[in-house]
Protein backbone atom coordinates (compact mmCIF):
# COMPACT_ATOMS: atom_id res chain seq x y z
CA UNK A 1 0.00 0.00 0.00
CA UNK A 2 1.86 3.28 -0.78
CA UNK A 3 1.78 5.80 1.86
CA UNK A 4 -0.57 8.38 0.77
CA UNK A 5 -3.02 5.95 0.69
CA UNK A 6 -2.23 4.96 4.35
CA UNK A 7 -2.53 9.14 4.73
CA UNK A 8 -6.14 8.77 3.26
CA UNK A 9 -6.99 6.18 5.24
CA UNK A 10 -5.63 8.28 8.37
CA UNK A 11 -7.54 10.95 7.52
CA UNK A 12 -10.95 8.91 7.08
CA UNK A 13 -10.02 7.13 10.87
CA UNK A 14 -9.57 10.67 12.27
CA UNK A 15 -12.11 12.82 10.73
CA UNK A 16 -14.55 12.41 14.10
CA UNK A 17 -11.99 14.72 15.30
CA UNK A 18 -12.75 17.44 12.60
CA UNK A 19 -9.18 18.73 12.93
CA UNK A 20 -7.83 15.64 11.43
CA UNK A 21 -5.61 16.10 8.37
CA UNK A 22 -6.01 20.01 8.05
CA UNK A 23 -9.69 20.17 7.89
CA UNK A 24 -11.46 22.35 10.00
CA UNK A 25 -15.12 22.99 10.72
CA UNK A 26 -16.83 25.13 7.71
CA UNK A 27 -13.71 24.45 5.45
CA UNK A 28 -15.56 23.25 2.36
CA UNK A 29 -12.47 23.17 -0.52
CA UNK A 30 -11.46 20.30 -1.44
CA UNK A 31 -8.08 18.60 -0.31
CA UNK A 32 -5.60 19.08 -3.54
CA UNK A 33 -3.77 16.16 -4.47
CA UNK A 34 -1.16 15.64 -6.30
CA UNK A 35 -0.70 13.73 -9.84
CA UNK A 36 2.81 12.48 -10.45
CA UNK A 37 3.59 12.30 -14.64
CA UNK A 38 6.59 10.47 -15.61
CA UNK A 39 7.00 12.06 -19.93
CA UNK A 40 10.17 11.50 -21.84
CA UNK A 41 12.55 13.73 -22.55
CA UNK A 42 11.79 15.89 -25.99
CA UNK A 43 8.46 14.23 -26.07
CA UNK A 44 6.99 17.54 -25.60
CA UNK A 45 8.60 20.57 -25.01
CA UNK A 46 8.41 22.54 -22.13
CA UNK A 47 6.13 25.63 -23.03
CA UNK A 48 3.57 22.71 -24.24
CA UNK A 49 3.94 21.27 -20.44
CA UNK A 50 3.59 24.75 -19.18
CA UNK A 51 0.40 25.71 -21.16
CA UNK A 52 -1.06 22.15 -20.49
CA UNK A 53 -0.32 21.94 -16.94
CA UNK A 54 -1.86 25.63 -16.02
CA UNK A 55 -4.98 24.62 -18.02
CA UNK A 56 -5.61 21.45 -16.42
CA UNK A 57 -4.85 22.91 -12.97
CA UNK A 58 -7.41 25.72 -13.79
CA UNK A 59 -9.73 23.20 -14.90
CA UNK A 60 -9.22 20.40 -12.04
CA UNK A 61 -9.50 22.67 -8.74
CA UNK A 62 -8.09 19.68 -6.72
CA UNK A 63 -5.22 18.37 -9.12
CA UNK A 64 -1.76 19.54 -8.71
CA UNK A 65 0.30 17.81 -11.63
CA UNK A 66 4.14 17.14 -10.91
CA UNK A 67 5.42 16.17 -14.19
CA UNK A 68 8.94 14.44 -14.34
CA UNK A 69 11.17 14.31 -17.49
CA UNK A 70 13.05 10.98 -18.03
CA UNK A 71 15.45 9.81 -20.11
CA UNK A 72 14.87 6.92 -22.41
CA UNK A 73 18.26 5.21 -21.33
CA UNK A 74 17.38 2.27 -18.55
CA UNK A 75 13.97 3.14 -18.53
CA UNK A 76 12.87 -0.28 -18.77
CA UNK A 77 13.97 -1.55 -15.25
CA UNK A 78 13.19 2.16 -14.04
CA UNK A 79 9.42 1.59 -15.01
CA UNK A 80 9.25 -1.93 -14.01
CA UNK A 81 9.89 -0.70 -10.00
CA UNK A 82 7.67 2.01 -10.76
CA UNK A 83 4.75 -0.59 -11.34
CA UNK A 84 6.54 -2.83 -8.09
CA UNK A 85 6.81 0.00 -5.83
CA UNK A 86 4.91 1.07 -2.73
CA UNK A 87 6.71 4.68 -2.35
CA UNK A 88 4.16 7.25 -2.29
CA UNK A 89 6.63 8.98 -4.41
CA UNK A 90 5.78 6.61 -7.72
CA UNK A 91 4.52 7.90 -10.45
CA UNK A 92 0.55 7.78 -11.07
CA UNK A 93 1.10 8.04 -15.35
CA UNK A 94 3.84 7.12 -17.47
CA UNK A 95 4.63 7.52 -21.13
CA UNK A 96 5.92 4.43 -22.40
CA UNK A 97 7.43 3.40 -25.85
CA UNK A 98 4.87 1.55 -27.95
CA UNK A 99 6.36 -1.35 -28.32
CA UNK A 100 7.44 -1.58 -24.52
CA UNK A 101 3.77 -1.81 -23.56
CA UNK A 102 3.39 -5.75 -24.05
CA UNK A 103 6.21 -6.13 -21.34
CA UNK A 104 4.67 -4.26 -18.88
CA UNK A 105 1.56 -5.60 -19.24
CA UNK A 106 3.19 -8.99 -19.22
CA UNK A 107 4.98 -7.72 -15.70
CA UNK A 108 1.16 -7.03 -14.12
CA UNK A 109 0.83 -3.43 -12.38
CA UNK A 110 -0.94 -1.84 -15.18
CA UNK A 111 -4.91 -0.38 -14.68
CA UNK A 112 -7.67 -1.54 -16.90
CA UNK A 113 -8.38 1.29 -19.13
CA UNK A 114 -10.89 -0.60 -21.30
CA UNK A 115 -14.35 0.89 -20.06
CA UNK A 116 -12.65 4.20 -20.44
CA UNK A 117 -11.45 3.88 -23.91
CA UNK A 118 -14.68 2.04 -25.46
CA UNK A 119 -16.86 4.42 -23.36
CA UNK A 120 -15.46 8.04 -22.92
CA UNK A 121 -12.56 8.23 -25.59
CA UNK A 122 -13.36 7.07 -28.88
CA UNK A 123 -10.83 3.65 -29.33
CA UNK A 124 -12.13 3.02 -32.97
CA UNK A 125 -10.60 5.87 -34.27
CA UNK A 126 -6.73 4.65 -32.68
CA UNK A 127 -3.66 4.87 -34.85
CA UNK A 128 -3.57 0.42 -34.92
CA UNK A 129 0.33 1.51 -34.16
CA UNK A 130 -0.07 2.36 -30.84
CA UNK A 131 -3.17 0.56 -29.88
CA UNK A 132 -2.66 -2.83 -30.71
CA UNK A 133 0.72 -3.39 -28.60
CA UNK A 134 -1.10 -1.97 -25.52
CA UNK A 135 -3.86 -4.39 -25.95
CA UNK A 136 -3.98 -7.91 -24.40
CA UNK A 137 -6.63 -9.75 -25.00
CA UNK A 138 -9.90 -7.65 -25.03
CA UNK A 139 -7.88 -5.15 -22.28
CA UNK A 140 -6.80 -1.64 -23.51
CA UNK A 141 -3.94 -1.42 -20.70
CA UNK A 142 -1.82 1.73 -23.07
CA UNK A 143 -3.40 4.43 -24.54
CA UNK A 144 -2.11 6.06 -27.79
CA UNK A 145 -0.58 9.47 -27.36
CA UNK A 146 1.25 10.61 -30.31
CA UNK A 147 2.91 8.96 -33.51
CA UNK A 148 5.66 9.39 -35.65
CA UNK A 149 6.40 6.93 -38.64
CA UNK A 150 8.53 6.71 -42.42
CA UNK A 151 8.15 8.39 -44.94
CA UNK A 152 9.64 9.02 -48.74
CA UNK A 153 11.49 12.42 -48.53
CA UNK A 154 12.51 13.23 -52.44
CA UNK A 155 14.22 15.78 -54.30
CA UNK A 156 11.56 17.75 -56.14
CA UNK A 157 14.41 19.45 -58.55
CA UNK A 158 15.25 15.97 -59.74
CA UNK A 159 11.68 14.89 -59.81
CA UNK A 160 11.26 17.54 -62.01
CA UNK A 161 14.01 17.10 -64.24
CA UNK A 162 13.18 13.97 -64.69
CA UNK A 163 9.50 14.85 -66.04
CA UNK A 164 8.29 13.28 -62.76
CA UNK A 165 4.91 15.54 -62.02
CA UNK A 166 3.38 13.44 -59.18
CA UNK A 167 4.57 11.36 -56.29
CA UNK A 168 4.16 7.81 -57.08
CA UNK A 169 0.81 5.94 -55.57
CA UNK A 170 1.60 2.67 -56.28
CA UNK A 171 4.27 0.71 -55.44
CA UNK A 172 4.27 -0.48 -59.20
CA UNK A 173 4.71 3.20 -60.12
CA UNK A 174 7.38 3.80 -57.38
CA UNK A 175 9.52 1.22 -58.90
CA UNK A 176 9.41 2.80 -62.67
CA UNK A 177 9.62 6.38 -61.27
CA UNK A 178 12.49 5.43 -59.15
CA UNK A 179 14.06 3.50 -62.21
CA UNK A 180 13.92 6.51 -63.87
CA UNK A 181 15.63 8.62 -61.63
CA UNK A 182 18.57 5.94 -61.12
CA UNK A 183 20.40 7.35 -63.97
CA UNK A 184 23.28 10.12 -64.77
CA UNK A 185 25.41 9.66 -61.54
CA UNK A 186 22.38 9.51 -59.43
CA UNK A 187 20.67 7.15 -57.13
CA UNK A 188 16.78 6.61 -57.90
CA UNK A 189 16.93 6.38 -54.01
CA UNK A 190 19.09 5.44 -50.77
CA UNK A 191 17.80 2.02 -49.31
CA UNK A 192 19.93 0.53 -46.75
CA UNK A 193 20.09 -3.08 -47.23
CA UNK A 194 19.28 -3.90 -43.65
CA UNK A 195 16.36 -1.10 -42.89
CA UNK A 196 14.54 -3.91 -41.44
CA UNK A 197 11.63 -1.20 -40.37
CA UNK A 198 10.82 -0.53 -43.88
CA UNK A 199 11.10 -4.02 -45.01
CA UNK A 200 8.37 -4.71 -42.46
CA UNK A 201 6.02 -1.86 -43.69
CA UNK A 202 6.36 -4.22 -47.42
CA UNK A 203 5.85 -7.65 -45.65
CA UNK A 204 2.16 -6.09 -43.88
CA UNK A 205 0.94 -5.00 -47.20
CA UNK A 206 1.64 -8.47 -48.35
CA UNK A 207 -0.44 -9.96 -45.60
CA UNK A 208 2.37 -11.51 -43.75
CA UNK A 209 4.21 -10.76 -40.39
CA UNK A 210 7.86 -10.95 -38.76
CA UNK A 211 5.89 -13.59 -36.49
CA UNK A 212 2.27 -15.14 -35.32
CA UNK A 213 1.13 -16.54 -32.51
CA UNK A 214 -0.53 -19.46 -32.62
CA UNK A 215 -2.15 -21.10 -29.47
CA UNK A 216 -0.20 -18.58 -27.36
CA UNK A 217 3.10 -19.39 -28.87
CA UNK A 218 5.19 -17.38 -31.02
CA UNK A 219 7.40 -18.18 -33.61
CA UNK A 220 9.26 -16.76 -36.82
CA UNK A 221 7.25 -15.72 -40.13
CA UNK A 222 9.42 -14.40 -42.64
CA UNK A 223 9.37 -17.71 -44.19
CA UNK A 224 5.60 -16.90 -45.51
CA UNK A 225 4.42 -16.73 -49.05
CA UNK A 226 3.22 -13.14 -48.23
CA UNK A 227 6.55 -12.06 -46.26
CA UNK A 228 8.70 -13.25 -49.39
CA UNK A 229 6.50 -11.30 -51.34
CA UNK A 230 7.81 -8.13 -49.18
CA UNK A 231 10.96 -9.40 -49.09
CA UNK A 232 11.40 -9.21 -53.33
CA UNK A 233 9.67 -5.62 -53.22
CA UNK A 234 12.59 -4.40 -50.96
CA UNK A 235 15.31 -6.49 -53.22
CA UNK A 236 14.17 -5.35 -56.40
CA UNK A 237 13.91 -1.57 -55.23
CA UNK A 238 16.84 -1.54 -53.29
CA UNK A 239 18.76 -2.25 -56.22
CA UNK A 240 17.94 0.83 -57.82
CA UNK A 241 20.56 2.65 -55.59
CA UNK A 242 23.52 2.33 -54.20
CA UNK A 243 22.79 1.95 -50.58
CA UNK A 244 25.15 -0.73 -49.00
CA UNK A 245 23.36 -4.58 -48.55
CA UNK A 246 25.26 -5.16 -45.20
CA UNK A 247 24.74 -1.81 -42.86
CA UNK A 248 21.41 -0.22 -41.83
CA UNK A 249 20.42 3.26 -42.43
CA UNK A 250 22.23 4.74 -39.51
CA UNK A 251 25.56 3.36 -40.97
CA UNK A 252 26.26 5.51 -42.46
CA UNK A 253 23.45 7.61 -41.36
CA UNK A 254 21.39 7.88 -44.51
CA UNK A 255 21.02 12.04 -43.86
CA UNK A 256 24.59 12.59 -44.46
CA UNK A 257 24.38 10.60 -47.48
CA UNK A 258 21.57 12.58 -49.04
CA UNK A 259 22.88 15.75 -48.42
CA UNK A 260 25.53 15.25 -50.96
CA UNK A 261 23.23 15.98 -53.30
CA UNK A 262 22.78 13.14 -55.77
CA UNK A 263 20.37 10.88 -54.34
CA UNK A 264 16.57 11.39 -55.09
CA UNK A 265 14.51 9.66 -52.34
CA UNK A 266 15.28 8.25 -49.06
CA UNK A 267 12.49 6.67 -46.36
CA UNK A 268 12.77 8.24 -43.44
CA UNK A 269 10.78 10.39 -40.46
CA UNK A 270 10.25 13.82 -42.09
CA UNK A 271 12.23 15.85 -39.33
CA UNK A 272 15.44 14.08 -40.92
CA UNK A 273 14.94 16.99 -43.78
CA UNK A 274 16.20 19.35 -41.10
CA UNK A 275 19.59 17.62 -40.58
CA UNK A 276 19.98 17.05 -44.50
CA UNK A 277 19.36 20.92 -45.16
CA UNK A 278 21.74 21.89 -41.77
CA UNK A 279 24.30 19.48 -43.67
CA UNK A 280 23.19 20.82 -47.20
CA UNK A 281 21.66 24.41 -47.46
CA UNK A 282 21.41 24.35 -50.60
CA UNK A 283 18.61 21.46 -50.31
CA UNK A 284 16.56 24.31 -48.68
CA UNK A 285 13.06 24.35 -50.53
CA UNK A 286 13.87 21.54 -52.60
CA UNK A 287 12.55 18.78 -50.52
CA UNK A 288 9.04 17.40 -50.89
CA UNK A 289 7.21 14.26 -48.53
CA UNK A 290 4.97 11.49 -50.08
CA UNK A 291 3.50 8.46 -48.06
CA UNK A 292 5.17 5.49 -48.62
CA UNK A 293 2.71 3.59 -51.20
CA UNK A 294 0.89 0.69 -51.69
CA UNK A 295 0.18 -1.53 -53.14
CA UNK A 296 -2.95 0.15 -54.89
CA UNK A 297 -4.15 3.57 -55.06
CA UNK A 298 -7.01 3.90 -52.48
CA UNK A 299 -4.39 3.70 -49.51
CA UNK A 300 -0.76 4.24 -48.80
CA UNK A 301 1.43 1.81 -47.85
CA UNK A 302 2.08 -0.17 -44.05
CA UNK A 303 4.50 1.32 -41.86
CA UNK A 304 6.29 0.26 -38.80
CA UNK A 305 4.66 2.95 -36.66
CA UNK A 306 6.97 4.33 -33.22
CA UNK A 307 5.68 6.71 -30.90
CA UNK A 308 4.34 6.45 -27.21
CA UNK A 309 1.22 5.46 -25.22
CA UNK A 310 0.22 6.18 -21.50
CA UNK A 311 0.18 4.21 -19.04
CA UNK A 312 -1.34 4.19 -15.37
CA UNK A 313 0.29 2.13 -12.64
CA UNK A 314 -2.52 -0.18 -10.26
CA UNK A 315 -0.75 0.89 -7.58
CA UNK A 316 -2.03 4.98 -7.87
CA UNK A 317 -3.55 6.40 -5.08
CA UNK A 318 -4.76 8.86 -7.20
CA UNK A 319 -7.01 6.90 -9.71
CA UNK A 320 -9.38 9.35 -10.74
CA UNK A 321 -6.60 12.10 -11.12
CA UNK A 322 -4.43 9.91 -13.04
CA UNK A 323 -7.42 9.02 -15.77
CA UNK A 324 -8.22 12.28 -16.03
CA UNK A 325 -4.77 13.36 -16.83
CA UNK A 326 -4.60 10.80 -19.63
CA UNK A 327 -7.84 12.06 -20.80
CA UNK A 328 -6.60 15.42 -21.41
CA UNK A 329 -3.19 14.66 -22.74
CA UNK A 330 -5.13 12.12 -25.21
CA UNK A 331 -7.90 14.23 -26.09
CA UNK A 332 -8.55 15.86 -29.22
CA UNK A 333 -7.82 19.46 -28.09
CA UNK A 334 -4.10 19.02 -26.32
CA UNK A 335 -3.38 16.00 -28.70
CA UNK A 336 -3.70 18.18 -31.92
CA UNK A 337 -1.84 20.81 -30.07
CA UNK A 338 1.07 18.51 -29.52
CA UNK A 339 1.40 17.63 -32.85
CA UNK A 340 1.26 20.66 -34.33
CA UNK A 341 3.85 21.75 -31.40
CA UNK A 342 5.99 18.64 -32.08
CA UNK A 343 5.41 17.77 -35.94
CA UNK A 344 3.91 14.50 -34.71
CA UNK A 345 0.83 12.68 -36.20
CA UNK A 346 -1.89 12.97 -33.57
CA UNK A 347 -3.11 9.61 -31.85
CA UNK A 348 -6.34 9.26 -34.43
CA UNK A 349 -7.09 8.62 -37.78
CA UNK A 350 -10.16 11.14 -37.35
CA UNK A 351 -7.47 13.96 -36.51
CA UNK A 352 -5.09 13.79 -39.37
CA UNK A 353 -6.42 16.78 -41.09
CA UNK A 354 -5.34 19.24 -37.79
CA UNK A 355 -2.30 18.70 -39.28
CA UNK A 356 -2.87 18.70 -42.73
CA UNK A 357 -1.05 22.13 -43.48
CA UNK A 358 2.25 20.66 -42.71
CA UNK A 359 3.52 18.48 -45.63
CA UNK A 360 6.04 16.21 -44.12
CA UNK A 361 3.44 15.42 -40.91
CA UNK A 362 0.84 15.34 -43.65
CA UNK A 363 2.41 12.18 -45.49
CA UNK A 364 3.46 10.77 -42.23
CA UNK A 365 -0.30 11.23 -40.98
CA UNK A 366 -1.68 9.56 -43.82
CA UNK A 367 0.71 6.23 -43.84
CA UNK A 368 0.07 6.00 -39.82
CA UNK A 369 -3.67 5.18 -41.10
CA UNK A 370 -1.88 1.93 -42.19
CA UNK A 371 0.51 2.06 -39.24
CA UNK A 372 2.02 -1.49 -37.50
CA UNK A 373 4.32 -2.32 -34.99
CA UNK A 374 6.53 -5.07 -34.13
CA UNK A 375 5.08 -8.33 -32.99
CA UNK A 376 2.85 -7.75 -29.30
CA UNK A 377 5.08 -9.81 -26.95
CA UNK A 378 7.22 -8.76 -24.96
CA UNK A 379 10.12 -11.09 -25.66
CA UNK A 380 10.61 -9.15 -29.18
CA UNK A 381 13.24 -6.96 -27.49
CA UNK A 382 15.47 -10.71 -27.83
CA UNK A 383 15.13 -10.59 -31.28
CA UNK A 384 16.06 -6.89 -31.82
CA UNK A 385 19.27 -7.97 -29.15
CA UNK A 386 20.82 -10.14 -32.08
CA UNK A 387 18.60 -9.55 -34.62
CA UNK A 388 18.42 -12.28 -37.20
CA UNK A 389 16.12 -10.27 -40.08
CA UNK A 390 18.74 -8.11 -40.77
CA UNK A 391 21.47 -10.76 -41.81
CA UNK A 392 18.52 -12.45 -43.88
CA UNK A 393 18.31 -9.33 -45.68
CA UNK A 394 21.75 -8.95 -46.31
CA UNK A 395 21.80 -12.55 -47.89
CA UNK A 396 19.23 -12.30 -50.12
CA UNK A 397 20.76 -9.18 -51.26
CA UNK A 398 23.78 -10.53 -52.08
CA UNK A 399 22.21 -13.76 -53.70
CA UNK A 400 21.34 -16.43 -51.23
CA UNK A 401 18.11 -18.20 -52.01
CA UNK A 402 15.21 -16.27 -49.93
CA UNK A 403 13.49 -19.01 -48.99
CA UNK A 404 16.56 -20.69 -47.46
CA UNK A 405 17.89 -17.41 -45.83
CA UNK A 406 13.84 -16.93 -44.40
CA UNK A 407 13.61 -20.30 -43.06
CA UNK A 408 16.84 -19.91 -40.98
CA UNK A 409 15.90 -16.56 -40.29
CA UNK A 410 12.55 -17.44 -39.15
CA UNK A 411 13.89 -20.37 -36.51
CA UNK A 412 16.04 -17.81 -34.92
CA UNK A 413 12.62 -15.57 -34.25
CA UNK A 414 11.05 -18.57 -33.04
CA UNK A 415 14.02 -19.45 -30.38
CA UNK A 416 14.53 -15.74 -29.52
CA UNK A 417 10.55 -15.97 -28.63
CA UNK A 418 10.42 -19.44 -26.85
CA UNK A 419 13.64 -19.49 -25.31
CA UNK A 420 13.20 -19.05 -20.90
CA UNK A 421 14.16 -15.91 -19.20
CA UNK A 422 17.49 -16.07 -17.76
Amino acid sequence: MRRRRLLAVTCALTASLVTGCGLVPGNTAPERRTVVVWLMKDSASQEFLDRFTGQFERTHGDLDLDIRIQEWTGIGEKVQAALDSEDADAPDVIEVGNTQVPQYIEGGGLLDLTLESMRDWGMDDWLPGLAEPGQQMSAQYGIPWYAANRVVIYRTDLFEQAGVTAPPKTREEWLEITAKLDSGGDQGIYLAGQDWYTLAGFVWDEGGDLAEENGGSWRGSLDTPAALRGMDFYRRLQALGDGPVDADEEHPPQAGVFAQGRVAQIVAVPGLARAVVQQNPDLEGKLGFFPVPGKTADKPGAVFTGGSDLVVPENTDVRDGAIAVVEALAGAEWNTDLARTMNYVPNKTTLAGKVAGEEGVAAMAAGAAQGRATPSTPDWAKVEADNPIKEYMTKVLTGADPATEARRASRRITEALTAPAG
